[in-house]
């Protein structure tokens, strides 16, 4: 799964690398520790402009036919192998593919029954990168407040992700982006796009402990930790 993620980039940076305009509503700061239910800057096509927008929504879809936003909670993913059959995710992935701009992500490695170490992964060129997601606009019926969520789409993982988790996030190539996000008939949808990113173009470090704490939010959670001198042995 994807779970937690990070975003150096400044909305001047994510809106030249996915180009789009800038969003004159609301404010983009880097964010080193993006945690569910938290709203973010996402990515999507305005059919009316024809053009991306940057758009701001929480993390956790709620679809647009919820009764209640609770559903969020455990909607952060969607399995890419059944996009098509889900009550949840179908609807949006005919019509509501989205990017989500990050620069890495986090996952957890068991060391034993207490104790997990986190990783940080990224591209090797230190790139900003989009994950792929899916978006919907679900409204409040007693109050008319609309809230626009977002879910980001995992995949099987590919060779460094594996020792940690049986998910990785789908990330696409910047050749692939349009395609994602376009409009396209039912027959023609990109399901193709959602395979393993490529190992080698990927790094991955340990980092401290303090990311698992979402109140935590600063550049040093991403870090690397330098492994421990060897200890010097006593001789008898």
């Amino acid at each position: 799964m994807c779970g937690r993620y990070y975003r150096r980039s400044d909305k001047q940076k994510i809106a030249e690398a996915f180009r789009t305009g800038l969003p004159t509503t609301f404010e983009i700061l880097p964010s080193y520790n993006v945690a569910p239910q938290t709203f973010q800057p996402v990515v999507a096509f305005n059919r009316k402009t024809l053009e991306r927008e940057l758009l701001q929504m929480r993390w956790g879809l709620v679809p647009y036919w919820a009764g209640d936003p609770k559903i969020g909670y455990s909607t952060i993913n969607a399995k890419a192998e059944t996009l098509s059959n889900s009550s949840v995710f179908r609807e949006a992935f005919k019509r509501r593919r989205c990017l989500v701009p990050a620069d890495g992500f986090y996952e957890w490695q068991p060391i034993d029954r207490k104790t997990k170490q986190p990783f940080a992964f990224a591209l090797k060129d230190g790139s900003l990168f989009a994950l792929a997601g899916l978006f919907d606009v679900w409204k409040d019926k007693k109050t008319g407040q609309v809230l626009f969520s977002y879910s980001v789409i995992t995949t099987d993982p590919n060779e460094l992700l594996e020792p940690f988790h049986n998910r990785m996030p789908v990330i696409l190539k910047p050749s692939d982006y349009e395609r994602w996000i376009a409009p396209a008939e039912p027959h023609r949808l990109p399901i193709d796009l959602l395979r393993p990113y490529p190992d080698e173009l990927m790094t991955a470090w340990r980092v401290g402990p303090a990311v698992g704490n979402v109140k935590n939010d600063d550049p040093r959670l991403i870090a690397p930790i330098q492994d421990e001198p060897p200890q010097p042995r006593l001789i008898p």
